[in-house]
């Protein structure tokens, strides 16, 4: 399955932005992963694990706009209970933003244990969509990063630039992020007009924890 996805505006940001909110220029495949799941309306996040995707830029790179906004920041404590000034507690915040992204996504469920294959769910909710049940707005990236439009690739969309796994390649981008530890798992890419092998990228499988050994009855005696 091959999708056209249409985001006329949102942010990627950096793993390690803070107050200056840089964005990455191209999809992380772990936010494309989350974008689909909300597309059919799957809220387990480990439901499609070990699926894989394949992510591509149609047109040249997205434009970068960098915008100020107020941050109000207030730190509630039993000490500083009252009434704090906004101009006290407010500060610059700057945010990157990326305009008119156009991507294509290749999906491959071969690999997936799920028993409803995400390609599968994903061809029911284009075809069928009273079948699926979801909430809220459609996002790429961000919850205000509404997405425009979902749809099979079709030839006249334009050319694409595929993101090709490349350790020495100079984009560097998150597959998944471990809730639980903050852990990701980051991959390098470069672009390259040609489809390959190495566009798949698979978002890593849900690993089962490993049993504890029980000491021997000869070391408990």
């Amino acid at each position: 399955m091959q999708l056209y996805v249409d985001c006329p505006c949102t942010s990627f940001p950096r793993s390690f932005a803070r107050d200056f909110k840089e964005t990455y220029r191209y999809p992380p495949p772990s936010t494309i992963y989350g974008m689909l799941l909300s597309l059919i309306g799957e809220e387990n996040l480990d439901q499609h694990r070990g699926v894989k995707l394949a992510i591509g830029i149609i047109g040249a790179d997205p434009p970068i706009s960098r915008i100020l906004r107020k941050q109000r920041h207030h730190k509630f404590s039993k000490n500083r209970l009252g009434t704090y000034s906004t101009s006290k507690f407010s500060k610059p915040n700057h945010h990157e933003l990326l305009t008119d992204v156009q991507v294509v996504v290749k999906v491959d469920s071969s690999e997936e244990n799920a028993p409803l294959k995400l390609v599968d769910r994903l061809a029911i909710a284009f075809t069928t969509p009273q079948q699926i049940s979801r909430f809220g707005g459609l996002s790429l990236g961000e919850s205000w990063a509404l997405v425009n439009g979902v749809r099979p690739y079709r030839d006249n969309d334009g050319s694409i630039r595929w993101l090709i796994k490349d350790n020495r390649g100079l984009i560097s981008l998150p597959i998944w992020i471990d809730r639980q530890s903050s852990q990701g798992t980051f991959q390098r890419f470069r672009l390259g007009n040609e489809f390959e092998d190495h566009c798949w990228v698979r978002i890593p499988q849900l690993t089962v924890p490993t049993p504890r050994s029980r000491p021997s009855a000869a070391r408990r005696s």
